[in-house]
């Protein structure tokens, strides 16, 4: 197997990512698909192994089993790897406020996903999916302001409207 060492550029910026992330949505059997840990942890060995190093979890994935088994392979290995995860589904059904882009779910989120993960910040934080309701001044505010405190380094969207997204903010 060819090595992933042929780092990108990720966007305009200057972080360099390996040309193939590590989707880890099925890290994790809470699900009925999914992979358990021994599994899991021989899928992101051979990544790393391979050269690899921008991982994508999200707060969600396997109702966070995800992020909880890469805070536990990832160890040692933190500062060279590009760790993405995202934040917008809900997380605890009946709780209205345990989804959607608003300031408190991104809060909550940005928190929890830090203590799975065993990581003092975010590489590249992305929002999930746009979900109408909330002002996206709102979201750009919450976002910067745990981007100045350096929990989130990079910011993205993902499975959102670019039309829609670029009327909000043009």
């Amino acid at each position: 197997m060819q090595e992933l060492n042929q780092f990108r550029l990720l966007g305009n910026s200057g972080l360099r990512v390996s040309p193939l992330c590590l989707g880890t949505m099925t890290f994790g059997t809470d699900w009925i698909i999914g992979a358990d840990k021994a599994e899991s942890r021989k899928m992101f060995d051979l990544y790393i192994e391979r050269g690899g190093n921008f991982i994508d979890t999200a707060n969600n994935y396997a109702n966070g089993t995800s992020e909880t088994f890469l805070g536990e392979f990832i160890g040692d290995k933190r500062e060279q790897l590009v760790l993405a995860t995202k934040y917008s589904l809900n997380t605890r059904p009946g709780d209205p406020n345990a989804g959607g882009n608003h300031r408190k779910n991104l809060i909550q989120s940005v928190e929890a996903s830090l203590k799975r993960l065993r990581t003092d910040y975010i590489d590249l934080y992305w929002l999930h999916c746009w979900e109408f309701r909330t002002p996206i001044e709102e979201v750009m505010r919450a976002l910067d302001d745990l981007v100045r405190a350096g929990k989130i380094l990079y910011l993205g969207i993902s499975d959102t409207p670019a039309g829609k997204f670029l009327k909000q903010i043009l």
